[in-house]
């Protein structure tokens, strides 16, 4: 596992190539109107963890070091592994066009999920939420435009003529839309939306787990085998990745539910409590937060085997899984 100093290391240039990127693909006036600019940066660029395209970038940059072709003598062999374990990684390129698609889907699904009709916040990242500033018309307009313009940077980036690069982005913008649709993130929503006392909907530990892997375990699964495909790994290192992204995505939600028990407005930078308050399914409601607690450490533990077992525990990608389980926000 890299050292904590590497991982900030790694975190801070991952945001930063991810935010700067994001500049270039959001389209802005003349070709959108300025209130729709205005809106969807309002909420791309409020802060936040960047979870998503970190497992992006993270995933892509573990799948590139296991596939290096390395040379034969063993010696030789040893001393580049040592060089490639301590190196930052130098080129992001490959999957950063999806890590930016990702995040404008998430981004859109928290602006849309705040809304009065589905979880009516009026807190996100520290301050009021889209709706609250823009009105509710807008906000879904901004929801909208950022779904669309993330297929779009899909479908156009990175430019390549080359038919592997071309046959690796359908392969991701179908993984994307179907984590995002009717199977994935909105199936999750849905079904949150009925798990409430006044639809009489109550679900069992196997149902809140189904709920959750769809609603949030969907698109964070794809963020990190978006990577691994942007980057050529072999299917045996995507499937890896995705059985790894598979246990942090629970495990974060995991740790969110407990979050929003022991948390505060200030610090998770939204409303908190509001599960409890709503009766909302939650895992510290059915198991409570000792259980809790250690079902998102062996969340953890599953997902290092993952990567263990095939060879990818170079880079960040165990120590990311890490700071998700430990994070505070």
């Amino acid at each position: 596992m890299a050292p904590a100093d590497s991982l900030t290391e790694f975190l801070s240039r991952a945001r930063r190539e991810v935010d700067d990127a994001l500049e270039r693909y959001l389209p802005r006036p003349p070709e959108c109107p300025r209130l729709v600019s205005d809106a969807m940066r309002y909420s791309l660029f409020a802060g936040g963890k960047r979870l998503r395209p970190i497992l992006t970038l993270a995933a892509g940059d573990a799948v590139s070091r296991r596939t290096e072709v390395l040379p034969h003598n063993s010696r030789a062999m040893d001393q580049v592994v040592a060089q490639d374990r301590q190196k930052v990684a130098q080129d992001f390129s490959p999957a950063l066009p999806a890590a930016c698609a990702i995040e404008m889907i998430h981004t859109y699904s928290l602006i849309h999920d705040d809304l009065p009709a589905m979880d009516n916040d009026t807190l996100r990242r520290g301050r009021p939420t889209l709706h609250v500033v823009y009105g509710d018309g807008i906000a879904i307009l901004a929801g909208d435009g950022l779904q669309a313009a993330a297929f779009t940077l899909l479908a156009q980036e990175p430019a390549s003529v080359d038919p592997m690069v071309a046959a690796r982005k359908l392969r991701v913008a179908a993984l994307v839309g179907a984590a995002a649709g009717p199977i994935g993130m909105v199936a999750g929503q849905a079904i949150d939306l009925q798990a409430v006392p006044s639809h009489a909907v109550s679900l069992d530990a196997g149902a809140l787990r189904d709920m959750h892997a769809r609603k949030t375990g969907a698109l964070i699964r794809a963020a990190a085998v978006s990577g691994a495909i942007m980057v050529g790994g072999e299917d045996a290192a995507v499937a890896a990745v995705d059985a790894f992204a598979a246990h942090v995505g629970l495990a974060f939600q995991i740790v969110d539910d407990i979050l929003d028990v022991e948390g505060t407005d200030a610090t998770l930078g939204k409303s908190a409590g509001k599960d409890a308050a709503a009766h909302k399914p939650t895992y510290p409601a059915l198991f409570g937060l000792d259980r809790s607690r250690a079902l998102a450490t062996e969340c953890l533990e599953a997902a290092r085997k993952a990567l263990v077992d095939a060879g990818l525990t170079d880079g960040w990608l165990l120590a990311v899984a890490e700071w998700v389980v430990a994070r505070k926000n």
